[in-house]
Formats: C-alpha cells, sequence, structure tokens
C-alpha cells in the first residue's frame, strides 16, 4: 500500500525537500507571502517547502501576531489557518478585509463543515484547503491566484501581433478588434499570460469556467478550435499549438 504524502501529518515532513523547484519569480520581484498556522511542524513544512519554490515568507503562529503583520505589511497573499490562539482565522480575516479587498488568502482548516466554508467564503477567502493535504495542492492554488492578480497587473499583453487589454477584455490586432465570445476573450487572455508554458485544460476550466463544468467535457476542445480559426484567419498564421498530454501554449516570441 503506497503512503500519502500529507501536509498536516507527521508523514509530511520530509517530503517535499525531496524536490527542488525552480525559483519562481513574477516581474523581477518575489511574490511574498505570509503563513498563519499555530502547528510548529506544519507552519515550519509550509514555510520552507513556499521558500525552495522562490516565494518571500512571513510567519506567525497565532492570531494577533497574524492579523498584525497583515495590515501592517504588503503580501501578495495569506495562507490563513482557522483554529488559532489569541484570535481565531474568521475574525484575522475579517480584520484584513476591512483595510484590503484586493490581499489573496488561502484559508487552512482540520475541519470539513460546510459551515466553516461558506463563512469563510462570504467573509472573503479566496479558497479554502481541509487538513491533511498535499503540499502541491496548496501550491497548485498559490500559483493560481497569483496568476489571477498578475492578469490584473498587466493591464496590456502582446503576442505575435495581439494586443489584449485586460481591464476591458478585449483583444486587438492591426489596432482592430477582434470579434470573440465570452470564453474564447478568456482562453486567449490566460493564453497570452502564460506564454511560453503549457496550460492544461482543467486549468482552463478553472480560470474561465465556472466550477460546476465537467472536466472531461469537451467544451475546452471546441472553444479552443473555434479561437485557433478566428486568429489563423486574422493572423494568416496559428499561434495555439496542442500538445497530448500537456495542453496549450502561445510559444513567446524571439526577441
Amino acid at each position: 500500500m503506497s503512503e500519502r504524502n500529507d501536509f498536516g501529518t507527521e508523514k509530511s515532513k520530509i517530503w517535499y525537500t525531496c524536490f527542488i523547484y525552480e525559483r519562481r519569480c513574477l516581474k523581477g520581484v518575489f511574490m511574498k507571502i505570509l503563513v498563519v498556522e499555530d502547528e510548529k511542524e506544519l507552519l515550519a513544512s509550509i514555510a520552507n517547502g513556499l521558500r525552495l519554490s522562490g516565494y518571500a515568507v512571513d510567519t506567525a503562529d497565532n492570531g494577533i501576531d497574524g492579523e498584525e503583520m497583515a495590515l501592517i505589511n504588503v503580501y501578495d497573499l495569506v495562507v490563513l489557518d482557522i483554529n488559532l490562539p489569541g484570535m481565531d482565522g474568521f475574525s484575522v480575516l475579517k480584520s484584513i478585509r476591512s483595510e484590503n479587498k484586493i490581499m489573496n488568502v488561502i484559508m487552512l482548516t482540520a475541519r470539513s463543515d460546510v459551515e466553516d466554508r461558506v463563512k469563510g467564503l462570504d467573509l472573503g477567502a479566496n479558497d479554502y484547503l481541509i487538513k491533511p493535504f498535499h503540499f502541491a495542492e496548496l501550491e497548485a492554488r498559490i500559483r493560481s491566484l497569483l496568476r489571477r492578480k498578475q492578469i490584473v497587473d498587466d493591464v496590456l499583453l502582446s503576442a505575435h501581433g495581439i494586443r489584449f487589454d485586460t481591464k476591458i477584455k478585449q483583444a486587438f490586432i492591426s489596432d482592430e478588434p477582434l470579434h470573440l465570445t465570452g470564453k474564447e476573450t478568456g482562453i486567449l487572455e490566460f493564453l497570452m499570460v502564460n506564454q511560453g508554458r503549457y496550460v492544461s485544460q482543467e486549468e482552463l476550466l478553472e480560470h474561465v469556467w465556472d466550477d460546476d463544468m465537467n472536466e472531461f467535457s469537451n467544451t475546452v476542445r471546441v472553444h479552443v478550435s473555434s479561437l485557433r480559426k478566428k486568429l489563423r484567419s486574422a493572423l494568416g498564421e496559428n499561434i495555439i499549438r496542442n500538445e497530448i498530454g500537456k495542453g496549450y501554449i502561445i510559444e513567446k516570441e524571439n526577441c
């Protein structure tokens, strides 16, 4: 029987240290994350894993310190436990949202009660993870939220003769607007943000469709096919490639 490598269990401590990820740097600066968790071993494991992945990480082991750090420092994302000494995670989240509406917050809990998740999301949490969890899942959710933040930060994207204005959600070719459906627009934007990297069908479903979409549906393939036809007609070439087992990609242009 294979053993799960879960964070939040005693078996998790060594697992992630076996993997040295490429240091991740967006727009020339390290993304900064605050982790607020009262379980000392779990706190250290999460922080060490994120640092190995190239993030700058601050930590707090109680709600009072976590709230103070979140309010006086600038973070791209906060990983916040619910059951904290001094001040619970819900109260910390409420305090953060009273001052900062855009900071990403992922909540952690050992409880699977729907009421807790609903309360956290209603207070402004961006995502939720139930302990024990794989570190890889936590990091994937962090990447997802930070990509969305990058989309907001990068107002104008460009690739292969296409300009994309992320504020008005409009693509242009030679200053002429490209007429796309809402889903085609979302796909193009996400592929342009991730130029040079394969994007899986699951990622497109997560970012462009709602949570109820079946991951086995062929809707992504249909919309990508339609988008490719429109781009090929406008540009005279197919700039979206796909490879089985990897996903879709818009290659970076050679400088």
